[in-house]
């Protein structure tokens, strides 16, 4: 996956994005609460998801080059290449947290307008961060990949760098995950 195609992703993420708090800015009322907070978790696990497909996919590729040079390197590539699927995981626990706080599991979903809009503002850290995060995560990780390939005994120096990344991410987890949990009055 080449870096315009990755830039290409990440376009459609914030695309949808921006689409989505359209659609509930003129349609909110009519919608309601319960699909006002639905929307939100929605942009948590998808724009998230978006973020480490394509990173996994970006460092994937490059470690696939490598390993077809020399595939003893297979072991020290894969953990960098996993990394920027992490940002997924983000989302997605995001998501099953707002979802439990809404009380949807046991069917007491029934949100006002307000609530609904305090669970999308309450998802947004985690789908942006981890949206943006995984693009940039990937070119760290592809960086990092091009350091085993020459020294293999410094790959754990190599993961360092990548883990600075993740950092914004973890970041974008605990506002979402604070906010869902303590600032959404459900």
């Amino acid at each position: 996956m080449s870096s315009s195609s990755a830039a290409t992703w990440s376009f459609v993420g914030i695309a949808i994005l921006v689409a989505t708090l359209l659609v509930a800015a003129f349609a909110g009322t009519m919608m309601g609460g319960n699909a006002l907070a639905l929307m939100g978790v929605s942009l948590a696990v998808f724009l998230a998801g978006i973020g480490s497909s394509v990173g996994v996919g970006i460092a994937g590729e490059k470690a696939a080059g490598i390993v077809t040079e020399d595939p003893e390197k297979f072991g020290r590539l894969l953990l960098l290449q996993a990394i920027p699927g992490t940002q997924g995981v983000y989302g997605f626990l995001a998501g099953f947290l707002a979802i439990y706080r809404m009380d949807a599991f046991r069917g007491g979903l029934n949100l006002t307008v307000q609530q609904g809009w305090q669970f999308i503002f309450a998802c947004l850290p985690v789908a942006i961060s981890c949206c943006i995060s995984g693009f940039w995560q990937a070119k760290v990780s592809v960086a990092g990949m091009d350091i085993v390939a020459k020294h293999p005994e410094e790959s754990g120096r190599a993961l360092v760098l990548p883990a600075m990344v993740e950092t914004y991410a973890v970041l974008g987890l605990l506002a979402s995950v604070l906010m869902i949990m303590f600032a959404v009055k459900v």
